[in-house]
């Protein structure tokens, strides 16, 4: 409630959610493989037709699946990830010169989209020191011929005390973008979202690096049906909010089955699959 009225954050359909996303944003996207993909708000984007986005978010999804829609329609200019190896139209755009791509350290992601959601313009890690993360000429852009059009620059590298030790840090600028997708199991209309075990991970991160963040959520609930204990992310950070439904498609990027032993017991609710899903 703000000054008797009502601050209810929802939108009517995904394509309303994303309607102001113009040509040449920047998006953080959160998900993790194919858990927590926000799959309804990246569907309404590929069909808007946006182009030129510079996306930041762990991986590109798959060939048909997250992400990895948008890159193979073309809509994708450049990429900041940490894990790019399941997608093979990515890896044919990167070696062409199509798409420029800014590997970081996942963990180094995960604070760089943190610091940038909490006001902090850079800081300082040892993730990288003693390689070309640090020392810069990572390709971020080949030239089509096997030549690095584009390469990682150097990076300031600062000694610490620690412990009484002297120990070497790289410095790490923050990330901020127009715009934040993100995929949550529950919300309510202010904005606060609880989200599902490991389709957590990026998520939270990716919606505070955002100047707008778009959630979709599987429940919609009302203001105070969620524990102020429970939430994952507050709705401070959410600005528009989107039900989807719990019945949504939810793929498993890599699913691996051992063959089952003659006499091998399975524990009851157990499965021989595994894989991450969201």
């Amino acid at each position: 409630m703000n000054g008797g009225i009502t601050i209810d954050k929802t939108v009517g359909s995904a394509h309303e959610a994303i309607a102001d996303i113009q040509d040449g944003a920047s998006i953080a996207v959160g998900g993790f493989g194919l858990c927590g993909n926000p799959m309804a708000l990246i569907t309404a984007l590929l069909e808007r037709g946006s182009s030129g986005l510079s996306v930041v978010s762990n991986n590109c999804g798959v060939d048909d699946w997250g992400l990895g829609l948008l890159l193979a329609a073309g809509r994708i200019r450049k990429m900041t990830s940490s894990y790019v190896g399941e997608n093979k139209e990515f890896e044919r755009q990167f070696l062409s010169g199509e798409l420029e791509v800014e590997l970081t350290p996942q963990g180094t992601l995960a604070e760089k989209l943190r610091a940038g959601g909490s006001g902090i313009a850079a800081f300082f890690t040892q993730t990288g020191v003693g390689t070309q993360v640090a020392e810069g000429g990572l390709p971020r852009r080949y030239d089509g011929a096997g030549g690095i059009a584009i390469a990682s620059p150097p990076k300031e590298v600062r000694s610490f005390d620690v412990r009484g030790t002297s120990r070497d840090f790289v410095l790490e600028e923050a990330i901020t973008t127009d715009f934040a997708l993100v995929h949550a199991k529950r919300g309510d209309r202010f904005g606060n979202l609880v989200f599902d075990k490991s389709a957590r991970n990026f998520s939270p991160l990716a919606a505070m690096a955002g100047a707008v963040c778009i959630a979709q959520v599987e429940e919609l609930v009302e203001p105070g049906e969620i524990d102020p204990d429970a939430v994952h992310l507050p709705g401070v950070f959410v600005h528009r909010i989107l039900e989807v439904g719990s019945g949504i498609e939810k793929r498993i990027e890599r699913r691996t089955v051992r063959q089952e032993r003659e006499g091998d017991p399975t524990p009851p609710g157990a499965s021989a699959s595994t894989g991450r899903e969201g």
